[in-house]
């Protein structure tokens, strides 16, 4: 599933609820499933758990950018299309990772 085709199966499936709700509900509920994948993550025990948080993020991810007209899949291309935002490189060389 690409990315587009996620963004339209959530607006297919949750869009005029996710309407209802606006962009500050949806931030919300997607604010409380970050909480949720950090905790899978700091607990890594069930691994389908994981997984599964990880997607919950992705599909509220979605359903924010629906919610507030973003084109996902065009966003990420535009930002990360040409390589790393800072220095164009790909891999990036912008210096050591941060810990």
């Amino acid at each position: 599933m690409t990315l587009a085709e996620l963004q339209t199966r959530i607006r297919d499936l949750f869009g005029a609820k996710d309407a209802r709700r606006g962009v500050e509900g949806t931030f919300m509920w997607f604010m409380e499933e970050v909480g949720e994948l950090s905790a899978a993550l700091r607990d890594r025990s069930d691994a389908d758990n994981l997984a599964l948080e990880f997607a919950d993020v992705l599909a509220w991810l979605a359903t924010l950018a629906n919610v507030a007209g973003v084109d996902l899949e065009d966003a990420v291309a535009r930002k990360y299309g040409g390589g790393c935002p800072r220095c164009r490189s790909a891999p990036c060389a912008c210096g050591p990772a941060k810990p």
